[in-house]
């Protein structure tokens, strides 16, 4: 009996990993517009997408095709005001992005700042 093994080297695969972004700004006047604010997060969240800031939302996708999928959901999902921008880019253009970073400030003071106000 002959039998036969398969190999596969993963590594060649072409996957073309991307990133959704989504960029939205919604209104919070009214508690029905607070109410489809959270409901939309949780949308998102649940979704896989991650938070970079205040309402700036990423996920990653395996490929075009996915990243079709995930724009798709975000319009069935989106609330019926405020603006939802989607923007796609690929994994390497994602990973070029500047992130700059300044000094944090805490609201408490230490005890140089505390003599110096005594």
């Amino acid at each position: 009996m002959k039998m036969t093994v398969h190999c596969f080297d993963f590594t060649e695969l072409s996957y073309r990993f991307m990133r959704v972004l989504v960029f939205f700004d919604l209104p919070v006047i009214t508690e029905e517009n607070r109410k489809a604010y959270r409901k939309f997060r949780k949308f998102l969240l649940k979704s896989g997408f991650m938070m970079l800031q205040e309402s700036v939302y990423c996920k990653l996708a395996l490929n075009g095709s996915a990243v079709n999928a995930i724009i798709e959901k975000v319009h069935k999902n989106k609330p019926e005001e405020g603006l939802i921008q989607l923007l796609s880019v690929t994994e390497k253009q994602y990973a070029k992005m500047d992130i700059i970073v300044g000094e944090s400030k805490s609201e408490v003071l230490d005890t140089d700042e505390r003599l110096v106000i005594l």
